[in-house]
């Protein structure tokens, strides 16, 4: 909703948010590592543990990451599909004599074969997710989401890959079910995420050029090149500035995959804050003035916010995808204790 907050970068020094802080790590629901603004590969390895122990919410959140994923071949395998009449070359350990029986041909039992399913995250890492006024900044709490996400699949047997957005470019990563690949994905989570922190650091025109190049890319498409089908494709954003183009990748990326988006909001753009006085904040296109003392003011920011919500839930659920929403403001292992994700 909002691009920037000018107390954002002063958040950290805020007392009450450190108080807030230390009680979710000494409650084991923040890595111990974590200060809210920068990421490092402990704090996001942090949530190895939980992605194999944390079960009803992985059930819940994301059914399709616990590796029961189905192919159309029919096969000896895990689920029962259907019987049908007896062909040649059938397996006659598999015949159904009840059937049999009773209609006096012989039928067999078919089997639904597993396979695994390729997950692909999209993270945003663009300008807006780099603001909070409470406990964590939305790309700090994105990075633990997709931490979480991604080690729900690694121990589900299950490749994972990403395609990672800021203002510096484009990061392809392929999908692999190996723990050193992960690892190496979530190093550079953390140098993206890091580097977005110091968007104005001097480069040369070399390193301007290549910028430019990689700024040039189109996402979406490197997402959908990505992605085989049949993958589990995982939008993580605060979906700000997404635009028309956007949503008709997005729709065409769900005619052969199962896509799900999670948008990450800061509690204040729900108008939700202890922010008292004028406070200036970086709307899309121009520097706003918000007097925050002023009860309407924020009813009328949480109103514009849910009202923006609602319609890009709108917008993907025509095309079957689930919308759902994560706060900034509170430890992600408390939200989804809470089932704030269904």
């Amino acid at each position: 909703m909002f691009a920037k907050f000018n107390f954002a970068n002063r958040f950290r020094k805020n007392t009450v948010n450190d108080r807030i802080l230390e009680d979710a790590i000494a409650k084991g629901d923040l890595p111990t590592q974590c200060n809210g603004a920068f990421v490092s590969l402990p704090e996001l390895c942090f949530y190895q543990t939980h992605g194999k122990r944390w079960q009803p919410p992985a059930k819940s959140l994301w059914s399709q990451l616990n590796g029961q994923h189905t192919s159309p071949r029919k096969g000896r395998g895990m689920t029962f599909s259907e019987v049908r009449q007896y062909q040649p070359g059938d397996d006659v350990r598999q015949i159904d004599w009840r059937v049999t029986a009773r209609t006096g041909k012989v039928h067999t039992k078919l089997f639904t074969e597993e396979r695994e399913r390729p997950v692909v995250l999209f993270i945003d890492l663009t300008s807006s997710m780099y603001t909070g006024t409470q406990l964590l900044l939305k790309s700090v709490q994105l990075c633990h989401l997709a931490s979480l996400l991604s080690w729900v699949a690694i121990n589900s047997k299950d490749r994972v890959g990403a395609v990672i957005r800021s203002h510096h470019g484009v990061i392809e990563i392929r999908p692999s079910n190996s723990k050193a690949s992960l690892y190496q994905m979530l190093n550079r989570l953390v140098e993206a995420h890091n580097k977005g922190l110091h968007p104005s650091d001097t480069i040369s025109s070399g390193e301007q050029s290549f910028s430019r190049s990689e700024l040039s890319k189109d996402p979406y498409k490197i997402l959908s090149n990505l992605c085989n089908k049949g993958s589990e494709v995982i939008l993580l954003s605060d979906f700000s500035s997404i635009s028309d183009h956007d949503i008709n990748a997005i729709t065409k990326l769900a005619r052969h995959n199962r896509v799900r988006a999670i948008q990450v909001y800061d509690p204040i753009e729900l108008g939700e804050t202890k922010a008292q006085g004028i406070q200036s904040v970086m709307g899309r296109n121009e520097l706003l003035s918000i007097n925050f003392s002023d009860k309407e003011a924020k009813n009328a920011i949480g109103s514009m916010f849910r009202h923006q919500q609602s319609l890009l839930a709108t917008k993907l659920s025509q095309y079957g995808i689930a919308l759902s929403q994560i706060s900034s403001g509170t430890p992600l292992l408390q939200q989804l204790s809470m089932s704030n994700l269904k």
